[in-house]
């Protein structure tokens, strides 16, 4: 999954409620990095790896042109 907060206290707030919901489900959170920087977070989730960036960040690494080829899914924000 690739998202984007509009500020690193942003960041670090979706990052914290995509922990707690893996914790949840019962799936383990194995590692999460970037967190202190807040501009780009890593969760690795097992089987779903999440990023979540800044939008500077984003637009820098651009992850969407490596997965160009993958089947995109859009998921609504509140």
């Amino acid at each position: 999954m690739i998202v984007s907060g509009r500020s690193k206290i942003q960041t670090r707030a979706i990052a914290d409620a995509v922990v707690e919901a893996v914790k949840a489900s019962g799936s383990p959170v194995r590692r999460v990095e970037g967190y202190t920087t807040g501009d780009w977070i890593l969760i690795d989730a097992g089987d779903v790896i999440v990023h979540v960036f800044t939008p500077e960040q984003r637009a820098f690494y651009n992850l969407e042109r490596l997965w160009a080829d993958a089947p995109a899914r859009s998921v609504g924000s509140s």
